[in-house]
């Protein structure tokens, strides 16, 4: 059993599972990843603890962004190997200025590097990096424009924080009509718990929860296929 659903009290489990609410999804090759805001304002620098990292970003989540990140490279190469689309988000402070905060933390100002992405997940020439007001990455946005385009009809979901705009992307995915993947392992937050929650909630309602490596085995082990390459020709 995941660690995250061994959070969630088992008589809960045992009723989402006899109405068949923790069922699953299968993707298709028309399948695009979003990078949700995974930048120094929302990880911290590299070898800080939470307090230290909270004192240069007050919206980091610390030691559980590192520990994630390798396997958020890793996610990011395997759609790049597939030649697949991918969209990085990160939050438009400039503009919420004149639209309102995220959340109810108010923030009169953002360090200069707060929306600088670590180069261990890098966007490269061809990914879209995408501004956004608010916590959903399809709220306001042409995010679901871009994805008709290329025909997309699956979205991954993997970044910060778990329970908030990884979980408000995830469930306005889920309202534009796509099949929605969250990685586990991909995601972190600054509560633990907070994580386990949200990735039940949404694996129960919105989604499918599935880790890194189930999602090498669903998508092939990210070995280019002919259907792949067709989809976003």
């Amino acid at each position: 059993m995941k660690d995250w659903l061994k959070q969630v009290p088992p008589e809960d489990r045992e009723h989402y599972t006899r109405i068949g609410m923790l069922g699953t999804l299968d993707p298709s090759s028309r399948s695009a990843l979003i990078v949700v805001d995974v930048t120094l304002g929302f990880c911290g620098r590299k070898g800080l603890t939470l307090a230290e990292a909270v004192k240069e970003f007050p919206t980091a989540c610390g030691p559980a962004s590192w520990e994630a990140m390798p396997r958020v490279a890793q996610l990011i190469a395997m759609f790049r190997e597939m030649k697949l689309p991918i969209v990085y988000t990160y939050p438009n402070t400039g503009d919420q200025l004149f639209t309102g905060a995220v959340s109810k933390s108010k923030r009169s100002s953002w360090p200069a590097n707060y929306n600088d992405f670590p180069e261990e997940v890098a966007p490269q020439e061809g990914d879209w990096v995408m501004g956004k007001t608010k916590a959903s990455g399809f709220f306001g946005s042409p995010l679901s424009i871009y994805l008709t385009k290329l025909n997309i009809d699956t979205v991954v979901i993997c970044g910060v924080s778990t329970s908030g705009c990884v979980r408000a992307t995830g469930v306005d995915a889920s309202s534009h009509g796509y099949k929605t993947f969250v990685v586990d392992d991909c995601c972190f937050d600054r509560s633990y718990y907070a994580h386990c929650a949200n990735l039940f909630d949404l694996h129960a309602k919105y989604a499918t929860v599935v880790s890194l490596d189930e999602l090498k085995q669903i998508m092939g082990n990210g070995k280019p296929a002919a259907a792949n390459l067709k989809a976003i020709a």
